[in-house]
């Protein structure tokens, strides 16, 4: 599933074709997302300036003067774009959606179809008062976020440290890759109750956290099954990964062969050793 460094690494890339760009039509092949694609899409975007593209979590919010269009790539999702329309392919049977510029042709693909692709009235209010944006904890990159944002969050929490993580409603965009490297390199058993951590270590989580996202970004993400960039690159950061992924191998750190459990449905790789507390 695309988590934070995937959904920036794919707003960075469209930023430059749709911000401040007027868009000329929308094409729905399929609406059967998650939920419906709104059946009047075209009507509402053609002839519209996009005046932002900016994230929240792991959503795409493309701002218009009069909305705002929520897209979520769900398991599979990935938008992909070409700056020239005349090199735009024929579309597939899982390219559900184009937003066509003058210039360029933006492209939503989802072959599992659990994405989603609605849109905000601008007069029903602030789009981060949407049911699905409502709930959302703070970013990591936020200035207030630090190891006492996460201790004075986690201290009736009797969950383990890797569920309150993959959560999202106390820090949002951790997800299991990344909630499995930052617990790794902060030291702490991802099976630790939360409200266990001292401040202390809930400051080297938080700085983990920030690291290990930027990095994760700074090299497209990663790639396991779907997702490719809106360039259509692949991801790199599981070239690097110190723990996830790799059960039964030994620990970059200590030699230690890492283990694999399962917690909540999801995958977690860890060292015994380095992450005994």
């Amino acid at each position: 599933m695309p988590e934070l460094p995937e959904v920036e690494v794919t707003r960075r890339a469209l930023a430059p074709y749709v911000e401040q760009k007027t868009v000329e039509s929308v094409i729905v092949r399929d609406r059967r997302l998650r939920w419906p694609v709104p059946p009047r899409l075209s009507a509402l975007l053609a002839g519209r300036t996009v005046e932002r593209l900016r994230r929240r979590g792991k959503y795409l919010l493309w701002e218009f003067v009069h909305g705002t269009l929520i897209s979520h790539l769900g398991m599979s999702g990935a938008w992909r774009v070409w700056p020239r329309r005349r090199a735009v392919p024929p579309p597939g049977t899982h390219d559900h959606v184009d937003i066509l510029f003058i210039a360029a042709c933006v492209r939503l693909t989802d072959p599992r179809r659990f994405g989603a692709l609605l849109w905000h009235d601008a007069r029903k209010g602030d789009v981060t008062q949407h049911p699905l944006l409502a709930g959302l904890g703070i970013e990591p990159f936020d200035a207030r976020f630090g190891g006492a944002w996460l201790y004075r969050h986690t201290r009736t929490r009797g969950a383990s440290i890797k569920q309150v993580l993959l959560g999202g409603d106390v820090v949002v965009g951790v997800g299991n890759i990344y909630a499995s490297e930052s617990l790794f390199r902060a030291r702490i058993s991802p099976k630790r109750s939360a409200r266990r951590i001292g401040l202390v270590r809930y400051e080297a989580l938080a700085t983990a956290v920030r690291e290990v996202l930027t990095e994760a970004i700074a090299v497209g993400g990663s790639t396991l099954r779907d997702f490719v960039g809106a360039d259509g690159a692949d991801g790199y950061f599981m070239l690097d990964a110190r723990v996830y992924d790799r059960a039964g191998e030994p620990c970059r750190v200590c030699a230690t062969p890492i283990v694999r459990v399962v917690q909540g449905q999801r995958a977690t790789f860890y060292c015994r050793v380095c992450q005994k507390r």
